[in-house]
This record gives C-alpha cells, structure tokens and sequence, in this order.
C-alpha cells in the first residue's frame, strides 16, 4: 500500500474513530437524561472533583449565565450538589452526586478497560507513537476549535 493510500486510510480511521466517541457520547449523555453539553459538564466536574462555577464556566467555554443555567438545571436533575467551598466560605463548588458518579463509572469504566485491553496488544515503541500521534492530534483538533470560533 502506498503512503498516501496509507494517509488516508488513517484520516478516514480517526473520523470513524472520532465519530465513534459521538455515538459513546450520545448514548451516554441519553442515559443521564442531559444535552450534550450537560454531559461534558459532568465529566470536567468529575475530572475536577470540585469545580466553582467561574472555574467550570472557563472550562466548559461557556458564559456565566450558561453555566448557571447548566448547573441548576443539573442539580435539579440529581447529578450535582452545590456547596461552600471549604477552604473560602465566600464561594460555592459544585460536585457529582454519588449516584451520578456511580453511573458515570457504569458508562465509561467498562470502555475504559476495552481499551486498555487493545493498547496491552501493542510494543512500547508502538505505543510511544500512538501516544505521540493522538496528542498531536488533539493539538491540531484545539488549534482547529479556536481558528472556527474566531470565524
């Protein structure tokens, strides 16, 4: 096969791949009965830990009042609880409910250990190129995001 047959099948495989992280989302993001959105909320929160508003706003990329609206919405739905921050009592965090925690484990964790899985089928040299093309990646796929917004 010719590097260029090659190239291409590797784009065409990271957009099936790409594509195929979609259909995970939508599903999961159907199963806590949230937008698209909400959901990569709930992972940024559960990445955190904690998160205070301002914090997930800059994160999530989105305006105060959207994430306000987001995490009420949230709360009120039963995957996050709002509280003071222990170390200033001046600010609120908000945090996964356990439940919330619980299903995000049920959804993601089995993916995570299907992947692992694949990756034990690979050299270290191999995945030292793996590693270094998906961080390439998602730096092309950032620097892409920011050339689209300022469109």
């Amino acid at each position: 096969m010719s590097k260029q047959s090659l190239v291409t099948e590797a784009t065409q495989a990271a957009a099936a791949s790409g594509a195929a992280n979609d259909v995970v989302d939508e599903a999961a993001a159907s199963a806590f009965g949230v937008n698209r959105t909400d959901l990569r909320i709930i992972g940024l929160i559960a990445a955190a830990g904690t998160l205070t508003a301002g914090q997930l706003a800059t994160q999530a990329r989105l305006s105060p009042a959207a994430t306000t609206t987001a995490i009420q919405r949230l709360t009120h739905a039963g995957h996050l609880t709002r509280r003071t921050a222990t170390d200033d009592r001046r600010r609120a965090v908000v945090e996964l409910t356990p439940e919330a925690a619980k299903l995000l484990e049920e959804i993601y964790a089995p993916i995570e250990r299907a992947g692992r899985a694949i990756l034990e089928d690979y050299t270290a040299e191999q995945l030292t190129l793996v590693v270094e093309v998906l961080r390439r990646g998602e730096r092309m796929q950032l620097r892409e995001a920011e050339r689209i917004r300022a469109l």
